[in-house]
């Protein structure tokens, strides 16, 4: 097996365990009467990631060596994944889930930006195909993603604004 199906491997199941892990946090959340926005939104979302990572495997030659700097940048971004999945704890989830009386977080990265996901997540996308040679998948995947992202922020926006104003 080589350094990119490796690679592919881990980032795919680091994903489904993230999914199997926001999926309970979902349920959780819409027994204590959380709601969701843009559920027929959320597809999207999957097919992006899904695509990126096929993609990846048809796109760069199996034999390909990466570029290490960029698999250990890769490695950092998932650390800060880790951050906000852990800052967020009960709350994270994939899909724009929100609690009307639970408080905005405001500890971990989120002292430092809105939406430090959707960034680490749109760096990921760059990062992991570059560290490969993959240019044509970075900058394909980034631009369909910054469209989602758009979109997903101002949803997400609307939808914490009475939250932020109280």
């Amino acid at each position: 097996m080589t350094v990119l199906y490796w690679t592919l491997g881990l980032v795919a199941l680091q994903r489904l365990l993230e999914l199997a892990h926001a999926r309970s946090n979902t349920a959780r959340l819409r027994r204590l009467g959380a709601v969701e926005a843009d559920a027929g939104g959320y597809p999207l979302y999957v097919l992006l990631h899904a695509g990126w990572l096929i993609s990846l495997a048809l796109f760069v030659p199996a034999e390909t060596q990466p570029d290490w700097l960029l698999i250990g940048l890769f490695a950092l971004l998932q650390l800060g994944r880790i951050w906000v999945i852990v800052s967020l704890g009960r709350y994270w989830t994939t899909r724009i889930i929100t609690l009307p009386d639970a408080p905005l977080m405001q500890t971990g990265p989120f002292r430092y930006l809105r939406h430090p996901n959707y960034l680490l997540v749109a760096a990921e996308i760059a990062v992991l195909p570059l560290a490969f040679g993959a240019v044509a998948v970075a900058a394909t995947f980034s631009a369909l993603n910054l469209a989602l992202l758009a979109r997903r922020i101002r949803i997400e926006e609307r939808v914490l604004a009475p939250r932020r104003a109280a």
